[in-house]
């Protein structure tokens, strides 16, 4: 059996980050099995998966090497073992709304919930309920905030995260750690209505048709590769109250599905725009 590793290099845009990266990688015997760059706004960004002939992995070698590379580079390297045979962990964050957090956790989804994470206390005994621990982060200061939930992320060993209706704007320096590892469900059919109210847009717009959207979350609001969909009709005489409650529902179901695709490694980022594959 192989053994396996993912190294995330974030920072400063510079020559020649990936040779450096993937040559000290060759020299420690490790075969690149993926590999994702970007930069955006001079800021660089690298995920790679590496994997050793069982034996070959020397781990204190890897990690000083890494760290020495990071020094180096004067960037962030972030090294974690995996195995590809373990079920996925996830990281649920919330505000108040329950629908989407009780459906996720209803749907028996394979993979396992770790952490509950919210901007508000009340959220606690429902985490409870479900033998969660629950993290309460005010988000009154989001550097901060988001640095702490960095922190639980890399600590309980999180692949991805769920927003199950979090209210809140993740900032860039955040999204990039986890590129398209955060889905999030956003209530209008993406790209119209993008921000807060979207249903009172929708209303005061007076469409026929409303829905939601399962997207990954990018730098942009509301702009990250659509996962899945779904619509309803508005029909005369529906009000505000009454579509809110249609697309509550629907955005319960919409999430599970998203997530359900994303485990079920059926889907590819590319150019933006998601494929199902």
């Amino acid at each position: 059996m192989k053994q396996f590793a993912t190294i995330t290099v974030i920072g400063r845009d510079k020559t020649g980050v990936i040779a450096r990266v993937t040559n000290f990688l060759f020299e420690q015997r490790a075969n690149i099995e993926a590999l994702e760059e970007q930069v955006t706004r001079g800021h660089f960004s690298m995920t790679l998966q590496a994997s050793w002939k069982r034996g070959a992995l020397k781990t204190s070698s890897l990690h000083a090497g890494l760290d020495a590379l990071a020094r180096v580079l004067g960037m962030e390297i972030k090294l974690r073992l995996t195995d590809p045979r373990r079920r996925q962990r996830f990281a649920i964050m919330v505000t108040k709304e329950t629908h989407c957090f009780d459906s996720i956790l209803a749907a028996r989804l394979p993979a396992e919930p770790v952490l509950v994470i919210g901007n508000h206390p009340d959220f606690a005994p429902r985490a409870k309920k479900h033998q969660l621990p629950f993290v309460h982060l005010n988000w009154h200061d989001r550097a901060r905030s988001e640095n702490e939930v960095l922190r639980l992320l890399e600590e309980q060993e999180i692949d991805f995260v769920v927003l199950a209706r979090f209210m809140k704007i993740l900032s860039p320096n955040f999204v990039w750690r986890h590129k398209n590892k955060i889905i999030n469900i956003h209530p209008s059919l993406l790209p119209s209505f993008p921000g807060p109210q979207a249903y009172r847009q929708a209303y005061e717009s007076g469409v026929k048709i409303a829905g939601v959207t399962a997207h990954f979350v990018s730098m942009r609001l509301d702009e990250g590769p659509i996962i899945a969909q779904g619509s309803f009709a508005i029909t005369p005489g529906m009000g505000l109250k009454e579509i809110m409650a249609r697309g509550q529902k629907l955005e319960a179901d919409v999430l599970v599905k998203a997530v359900r695709l994303y485990l079920g490694k059926r889907l590819d980022v590319y150019w933006g725009v998601v494929r199902e594959v």
